[in-house]
C-alpha cells in the first residue's frame, strides 16, 4: 500500500513514511492508493473479537509495512485498561429502538481524540525505526480543545519526539484550557494564540510548507510531524470505532448481516466523519452519513449547495471543538469523489487560500447528495437537548453530542428515514461542566474545574478519575502569542 498527495499523485510513501511526514511537502493531505474491502464474513468474525483485536484487523488492511503481532501490540497499549476505563472501549448506548449512542470518550482526556491519539504515537515511534529517521519528530498541533491535550497525553516522554500545541486563547472550556496548560512530560509545549482555531490551523501549516524553516530545523537535528487529523495516523483508528460499532449491533442482534445503518457526527474539521465514509468506501453497511455542525455551519452548507464559503462570521459556542470554518479534512473527500483528481483539488485548495471559497462540480454535488445529509443546531437547541436527553432518557450528554442529536432528529424529521442510526458521542459531560449544569436547571457554583463537583452532587454520575485530578493541579504553561509569531515559538521550544 502506497500513499499519495491529494494535490500530486506523483507522490509515493509507504504507510510508515506517510505517518512520519503527517502532511505532504506540497500542502496537500497524504491518502491511501486504494481503499481495501471487507466483506460480511470479515465483519461475522470480527463481531465477537475485543475492540482490541478489531483495530489490529481493521488498520493492517492499510498498514501493510506495518506486522499483524506489531499492531496487536499497539492496540493493547493503546486500548488497555490502564487507558480506557470501559473494556468495550467505544461502547454503544441505546437511545431508543432506533438510535444508539457511540461513546468515544472513556479514555484518558475524556474525549474521542484519545481513539486515534492513543494509537498514532506508537504508530509514529514504529515509523521512524522502520524509516531508519535518526532526527527527532517536532509534532506541531492546533487544537480546538480536544486533540491537543490527547495528543500530548500520547507523546509525553515518548523517545525522539517534542510536541507544541496551539490553541485559540479564550476559545476553549475551562477544562480543556486547564489539562492542556497542567500536562506533565518533558518533550511538551503549550501555547495560546491570539485568534481563533483557523488562525492557529493556518499557522502550523504555513511552518509545514516553510522550506527555510524545515532546513534550519534539520540542520538542528528536528524534523516536523503532526498529530492532527491531516495525519493518516489520526484518521485510521477513527475508521476502527465505526467498523466495531456495526460488529457490536450485529453481535446484539440489533441488525442483521448486510442491513444498512445511517450514521451521525459532530464535526468541525470533517475528519470523523470523512473515517466512516471511509469505512463506508470499504463496504461496511451504511446507508447515510449525517454531517452535525454548530451555527459555523460552513459544512452545512457545503453539503447542501457544493459551495464551500468561509466567508462569514465566526462565532465562539458552547460546543469550541466544532468552532472551525475551514475544514482540513474535507480534501480527502473531493480528492476521492474526483475520482483522485489532484489537479481538480489543487484548483479548489487554491481557490479557497485566494477567495475563501469554492464550488466542486455538478459531479461532485450529485456525490454529495447521494450520501451525505448536513445540518446544524444553534446554542438554544444544544440546551434545550441536554436537558431532553437527561429527563427523557436518563442520559447526560455533553454540547457536542447534544449537536449531533439535535441534527439527527432534524434529519428524521425533514426525511422520514427510520433507518437505525449510530451517532458519535465525542466528548464526557464533565468537559463542558458550565453548559451542562445550565441546560439541566442548574445554577453552576464556580469555575472550570470547581464545577465538577457540583455535576457530580447534581447527577450522581462519576466525574472521570483523569479530570477530577485536575483540581488544584499547577498551570505549567503560561505561553501567547500573536498568529504571526508562531514560528518562532517553535523555534525558541527547539532551542
Amino acid at each position: 500500500m502506497k500513499y499519495y498527495s491529494t494535490r500530486d499523485t506523483s507522490v509515493r510513501l509507504t504507510s510508515a513514511e506517510a505517518v512520519k511526514q503527517g502532511l505532504s511537502r506540497d500542502g496537500g493531505l497524504l491518502t491511501p492508493e486504494m481503499i481495501p474491502q471487507i466483506d460480511g464474513e470479515f465483519l461475522q468474525a470480527l463481531s465477537t473479537v475485543s475492540y482490541q483485536e478489531r483495530a489490529a484487523k481493521v488498520m493492517g488492511l492499510f498498514l501493510t509495512d506495518y506486522t499483524e503481532e506489531e499492531l496487536r501490540e499497539f492496540a493493547q497499549n493503546a486500548y488497555g485498561p490502564d487507558k480506557f476505563d470501559n473494556p468495550a472501549v467505544a461502547p454503544l448506548w441505546k437511545v431508543n429502538d432506533g438510535a444508539y449512542c457511540l461513546e468515544l470518550w472513556h479514555g484518558p482526556t475524556s474525549a474521542f481524540k484519545d481513539m486515534a491519539l492513543q494509537m498514532l504515537p506508537q504508530l509514529l515511534s514504529a515509523a521512524l525505526r522502520k524509516t531508519g529517521e535518526e532526527k527527532t519528530a517536532c509534532i506541531l498541533v492546533a487544537t480546538s480543545g480536544d486533540t491537543g491535550k490527547a495528543a500530548m497525553e500520547g507523546f509525553a516522554d515518548v523517545p525522539q519526539t517534542k510536541i507544541m500545541v496551539f490553541y485559540p486563547k479564550d476559545g476553549v472550556s475551562a477544562v480543556q484550557e486547564a489539562q492542556m496548560v497542567t500536562q506533565e512530560g518533558e518533550n511538551v509545549n503549550v501555547c495560546a494564540v491570539v485568534g481563533n482555531f483557523d488562525d492557529a490551523q493556518a499557522g502550523v501549516k504555513r511552518i509545514f510548507s516553510d522550506v527555510s524553516m524545515r532546513k534550519s530545523l534539520a540542520d538542528r537535528g528536528y524534523f516536523l510531524s503532526s498529530a492532527n487529523s491531516i495525519n493518516w495516523g489520526r484518521i485510521l483508528p477513527q475508521v476502527v470505532y465505526y467498523v466495531s460499532a456495526y460488529c457490536d449491533l450485529l453481535h446484539q442482534d440489533c441488525l442483521q448481516l448486510g442491513e444498512k445503518m445511517n450514521v451521525c457526527v459532530p464535526t468541525g474539521n470533517f475528519g470523523n466523519i470523512l473515517a466512516a465514509y471511509y469505512a463506508k468506501r470499504m463496504g461496511l453497511p451504511i446507508n447515510r452519513l449525517i454531517c452535525a455542525s454548530n451555527c459555523n455551519d460552513v459544512l452545512t452548507d457545503f453539503l447542501r449547495t457544493g459551495v464551500y464559503d468561509r466567508n462569514r462570521p465566526f462565532h465562539t459556542t458552547m460546543s469550541p471543538s466544532m468552532d472551525i470554518l475551514v475544514s482540513s479534512n474535507l480534501e480527502r473527500l473531493l480528492f476521492d469523489l474526483s475520482g483522485e483528481n489532484d489537479r481538480e483539488v489543487r484548483g479548489y485548495m487554491e481557490a479557497l487560500a485566494a477567495d475563501g471559497k469554492y464550488e466542486v462540480s455538478e459531479e461532485i454535488k450529485a456525490a454529495l447528495e447521494g450520501q451525505f445529509w448536513g445540518g446544524f443546531c444553534g446554542e438554544p437547541e444544544t440546551l434545550d437537548t441536554i436537558a431532553r436527553y437527561y429527563k427523557e432518557y436518563g442520559y447526560l450528554i455533553d454540547t457536542h453530542t447534544a449537536v449531533a442529536a439535535n441534527v439527527l432528529e432534524q434529519y428524521r424529521r425533514e426525511t422520514g428515514d427510520q433507518t437505525l442510526t449510530v451517532f458519535a458521542s465525542t466528548a464526557s459531560p464533565y468537559k463542558f461542566c458550565d453548559h451542562v449544569l445550565r441546560a439541566i436547571g442548574e445554577v453552576p457554583q464556580g469555575n472550570g474545574t470547581d464545577l465538577l463537583d457540583q455535576l457530580y452532587a447534581v447527577t450522581g454520575i462519576a466525574v472521570p478519575s483523569r479530570l477530577a485530578a485536575l483540581k488544584g493541579k499547577a498551570r505549567r504553561f503560561e505561553q501567547t502569542a500573536e498568529k504571526a509569531e508562531m514560528e518562532n515559538a517553535v523555534q525558541a521550544f527547539l532551542k
